[in-house]
């Protein structure tokens, strides 16, 4: 009995990992019009790979124009953080598999801050607001000859909030910040708690009055919206209210 044979175009059909997926964009030119439109590209493309892969293969072969952020294409640097499928995500760790791709995946940029071209959005006020509140180690007293030495409980103490890599996911996914661009953010309040709570640091009672302010702590809603955007897994929330608490306290 014959062996029966695929046609070659069936059988290389059903050999191809590849999906063809809709990617509908939010896409603004200030220097075209003051509108932002969506626009809708078809690929080719395997489901194991990631949406960053499909905005360089759009960005290289179908329209040159489209212009994002992204660096180390690992999940490290935080820059090609975008809403997909309107939920805060890296690029760079987001399956397309994951996405429902039968449908069109919605790619568009973060909330909250000022779109200035396609998915780049103007980053300097989340970075004032991580400036402001003093993300780095303060001491008195002379250079130790040594290094500071810590326990392993004290630093497990703050060893949550050092995971943060400024991606901005868990700010601009916060419904206070999007109406009050004055709020400090969730991230800038991590970076504090992460050197409130730091043994070795004397600069706590400063960062407290920094975040003590109208614009500060105290606009946190507990939404909880940051904590579940963070691509880092970091207890957003709950490193807010221990900020909170410590300053009620005034014990951290």
């Amino acid at each position: 009995m014959a062996t029966p044979v695929l046609d070659k175009v069936e059988a290389d059909s059903a050999a191809s990992p590849y999906i063809t997926a809709t990617f509908r964009i939010r896409r603004f030119n200030p220097e075209v019009s003051d509108a932002a439109v969506w626009e809708d590209f078809t690929v080719e493309i395997d489901p194991k790979e990631r949406v960053l892969d499909a905005l360089h293969k759009i960005k290289w072969e179908l329209d040159g124009t489209l212009t994002f952020r992204r660096s180390c294409a690992h999940g490290i640097c935080g820059s090609d953080a975008m809403r997909i499928n309107g939920r805060n995500r890296l690029a760079c760790k987001t399956l397309i598999k994951d996405l429902s791709p039968e449908k069109p995946i919605t790619v568009e940029p973060i909330k909250g801050l000022t779109v200035l071209k396609d998915l780049i959005v103007d980053m300097e006020p989340f970075f004032q607001a991580y400036r402001d509140v003093m993300p780095f180690l303060v001491t008195e007293g002379n250079e130790p000859t040594r290094e500071r030495l810590q326990s392993a409980e004290d630093r497990e103490r703050f060893d949550d909030t050092t995971k943060c890599i400024l991606c901005a996911a868990c700010t601009s996914s916060c419904p206070v910040f999007w109406n009050d661009g004055q709020y400090f953010g969730p991230a800038a309040i991590v970076n504090a708690h992460r050197f409130i709570f730091d043994s070795r640091d004397e600069a706590g009672e400063q960062r407290l009055e920094i975040l003590n302010d109208k614009d500060g702590v105290w606009r946190c809603r507990t939404t909880f919206n940051c904590t579940d955007a963070c691509p880092r897994g970091i207890e957003v929330t709950k490193a807010i209210a221990e900020v909170k608490k410590a300053l009620i306290t005034r014990r951290y």
